[in-house]
């Protein structure tokens, strides 16, 4: 097997086990946040949760273009 395959895999596997790991706290932080809309310490939580969504975002758009690239590779 080649190199781009075995990257391919193990960047998407790892990505899922740390979306897996992050997903329980970021619920917890957008429930804080519905809860307490009005509190000035919320923008801290609020912040870390769009940097979350924004990370899985580009995550998923590079998962996705290593699979087009593995499967250009080998079959193109």
């Amino acid at each position: 097997m080649d190199l781009l395959l075995w990257v391919t895999i193990g960047f998407i596997i790892i990505g899922f086990v740390v979306l897996a790991s992050m997903k329980k706290d970021m619920e917890s932080k957008v429930a804080f946040i519905k809860l307490n809309m009005e509190e000035e310490g919320n923008s801290s939580k609020a912040k870390a949760v769009v940097w979350w969504i924004w990370s899985t975002t580009a995550w998923g758009i590079a998962s996705m273009f290593l699979v087009v690239w593995c499967v250009h590779h080998y079959f193109v």
